[in-house]
C-alpha cells in the first residue's frame, strides 16, 4: 500500500461527500447534519498511474497489481472533541493509525447545507480543528511525562532524555504550535516520541472544498486556507466534492473531457494522491514480465535492497543484483528485451538509490 490518510474536518464541511467520491464507496452516509459519519469508513482505491498503464500496453500482463492508497473517513470534529463534545474524542484515535492527515476545509457556500459555526469562515474551521488535534497530543504528553519524571529521577539516563524530549515537545504545544514544527528542527526527537503517535507530528494538507465554479480561480475563502497553509509549509488542494461524485459515473474518456471543460488537468483525486506523495516523500517503482505487472511504494531515498524488501523480505535478505530500466528508457523503446539490446538495462548493486518509476528485477539467493 502507498500511505494511509486519515480525512478530518468540521460537521458538513463536505468530508464525506468527498470520501465518498475518492474512494468509489458509497457507504458513508452523506447528510446534511452533523455526526452522519457513525464508524470511520474505510475506502482502499488505487494509486492512477499513466507510466504503469503505458507499461502494461506493451508487457500484456496476465495479471496487473497497483498500489493503493487508504483514505479514512473520521467522524466529524467538533469544538471541545478533546473534551468528549460531540463523538469526535472517541475517534481521534483513529486518526493516530493514519500516516498524514487531509483537513478537508468548507470554501463554498450554500444556505441549504447548515454550517456548524453558523457562518463559512476558513480561518476558524481551521483553528478550531487544529486546536482539538493539538489538545489531544497534550492530554498524552502531560500523562507521559508525569508517568516518567518519577522513574527519571533514579537516575535513569534514557528515561531522563526522554522526558526531556517530552517536555520540549509540550512546551512547542503549549504555545499553540503544532509538534511537527518542534520535529522540523529536531528530526532526532523522533525515537523518544514515536510510540505516542502523536497526531500533529503527522504531514497535514488542507482540501479545499469548492462549487464548481470556484474550480478554475480560487474563491476568497480558499486564498484565506492558502494564506494559512503558506505559513505553516503545508499544501493545498483544492476539489468540488461534487464534480468528483460526477466523474465516478463517466468513462474515462469521458472524464478527461470533462475536466478539460472545466480547465482541469487532472482530477481532485489524483491531485490529492500525488500531494500525499510528495508530502509523505515516497515514489513509485514496478516490477513487470508476462505473468505480472506490479506498483510498489517505498520512500524516497529507498536502496535497491530495502525496494526488495517492499516485495518479500527473504528477497531483502538474499539481495544479489538488480536489473534496473528506468521509465523513460522503457517509454523509448517499449520492451525490456530492446532495452536490454541497446545497453539500456542496467545492473545495480546495494548501493543504488531507486528512482521514481524505475523497472525492477531482483536477483537474490536465499
Amino acid at each position: 500500500m502507498g500511505f494511509s490518510c486519515g480525512i478530518v474536518g468540521l460537521p458538513n464541511v463536505g468530508k464525506s461527500t468527498i470520501f465518498n467520491a475518492l474512494s468509489k464507496a458509497q457507504n458513508a452516509e452523506s447528510a446534511n447534519y452533523p455526526f452522519c459519519t457513525i464508524d470511520p469508513n474505510r475506502g482502499v482505491i488505487p494509486v492512477p498511474d499513466e507510466r504503469m498503464n503505458f507499461i502494461i500496453q506493451y508487457v500484456k500482463p496476465k495479471s496487473i497489481v497497483p498500489t493503493t492508497v487508504e483514505f479514512v473517513d473520521i467522524e466529524s470534529l467538533v469544538k471541545g472533541a478533546s473534551h468528549g463534545e460531540g463523538r469526535g474524542n472517541q475517534f481521534l484515535t483513529h486518526i493516530r493509525q493514519t500516516d498524514a492527515v487531509a483537513h478537508v476545509v468548507r470554501c463554498f457556500e450554500n444556505d441549504e447545507i447548515v454550517h456548524v459555526e453558523n457562518k463559512v469562515d476558513p480561518a476558524n474551521d481551521i483553528e478550531i480543528i487544529n486546536t482539538e488535534l493539538l489538545l489531544a497530543d497534550m492530554e498524552i504528553l502531560d500523562k507521559a511525562v508525569t508517568k516518567h519524571q518519577k522513574a527519571a529521577k533514579s537516575g535513569d539516563k534514557a528515561l531522563k532524555k526522554k522526558v526531556e524530549v517530552l517536555e520540549e515537545f509540550l512546551k512547542c504545544a503549549d504555545e499553540g504550535k503544532p509538534l511537527r514544527a518542534l520535529l522540523k528542527d529536531h528530526p532526532e526527537y523522533i525515537d523518544e516520541i514515536r510510540e505516542y503517535n502523536f497526531i500533529t507530528i503527522k504531514p497535514m494538507l488542507y482540501v479545499a472544498n469548492v462549487d464548481e465554479d470556484s474550480l478554475a480561480e480560487d474563491n476568497e475563502h480558499v486564498k484565506t486556507v492558502r494564506q494559512i497553509a503558506e505559513a505553516e509549509g503545508a499544501e493545498v488542494v483544492k476539489i468540488c466534492g461534487k464534480t468528483e461524485c460526477e466523474l465516478q459515473d463517466l468513462s474515462e474518456e469521458e472524464a478527461k473531457e470533462y475536466l478539460m471543460t472545466l480547465g482541469m488537468e487532472r482530477s481532485g483525486l489524483d491531485s490529492l494522491i500525488k500531494s500525499g506523495y510528495d508530502l509523505l516523500g515516497l515514489i513509485t517503482f514496478f516490477t513487470a514480465g508476462e505473468k505480472e505487472v506490479r506498483a510498489w511504494t517505498v520512500e524516497n531515498g529507498a536502496s535497491a535492497p530495502q525496494a526488495a524488501g517492499k516485495i518479500h523480505s527473504d528477497i531483502e535478505r538474499g539481495f544479489i543484483r538488480a536489473e534496473v530500466c528506468s521509465y523513460a528508457d522503457f517509454e523509448k523503446y517499449k520492451s525490456l528485451t530492446t532495452a536490454k539490446e541497446n545497453g539500456r538495462l542496467r545492473l545495480e548493486g546495494k548501493d543504488y538509490i531507486v528512482h521514481d518509476g524505475d523497472i525492477i528485477y531482483f536477483r537474490f539467493n536465499v
